[in-house]
């Protein structure tokens, strides 16, 4: 099976379990090819259109296992999306994105930001106090967006006012890198 396409078959499988209540057998092996810790995003769409995403940031479950929470969760705990029916499950697309290590950006005047994202490779997170935001690197060619912007969207992702990124001092900006597998 080519690389990833078992993990594709695994985020399905999850969500089939949830809707038919037939338990997943998770092969031994699978366990171990990706018993490495990784950040993940679950992402699913409908005729194109986002129909849930969620995942982890942080590498704290074998990759495996992230896969099979988070498909569950994007597709039944989106807060933005009714819960995945049985009639559209056919319907839905399914695309991973296994995150880097976010790495901080150090920026001591504001253009420094902007000089080190790279629209289409660079994910960002934003944190501000309590609040944090993330969006993935394939979300901002879709706006057609550049650094500027992609720093805009990932406050307001946020709940931040769209500025909040220009507060060197009290807002932190990460970076990372995705590898992605789509259906």
């Amino acid at each position: 099976m080519a690389i990833g396409k078992d993990l594709l078959k695994l985020a399905r499988e999850s969500i089939q379990e949830e809707i038919t209540g037939k338990k997943t057998t998770i092969p031994e092996s699978l366990k171990q090819k990706y018993s490495a810790k990784k950040g993940v995003f679950v992402t699913l769409t409908q005729a194109g259109d986002l129909r849930g995403c969620i995942g982890l940031i942080e590498p704290v479950v074998p990759l495996w296992q992230a896969v099979h929470q988070m498909a569950k969760q994007a597709a039944f705990n989106d807060p933005r999306f009714n819960p995945i029916t049985s009639k559209e499950v056919n319907d839905i697309k399914i695309e991973i994105s296994t995150l880097t290590q976010p790495v901080l950006i150090i920026a001591k005047k504001l253009e420094e930001y902007l000089t080190q994202i790279n629209i289409g490779v660079d994910g960002l997170i934003i944190e501000k106090n309590k609040n944090r935001g993330l969006l993935l690197p394939q979300v901002f060619p879709e706006w057609k967006a550049n650094a500027r912007k992609a720093l805009e969207m990932t406050c307001e992702k946020a709940g931040l006012e769209q500025d909040a990124w220009k507060q060197i001092d009290q807002t932190k900006v990460y970076k990372f890198q995705c590898e992605i597998i789509r259906e």
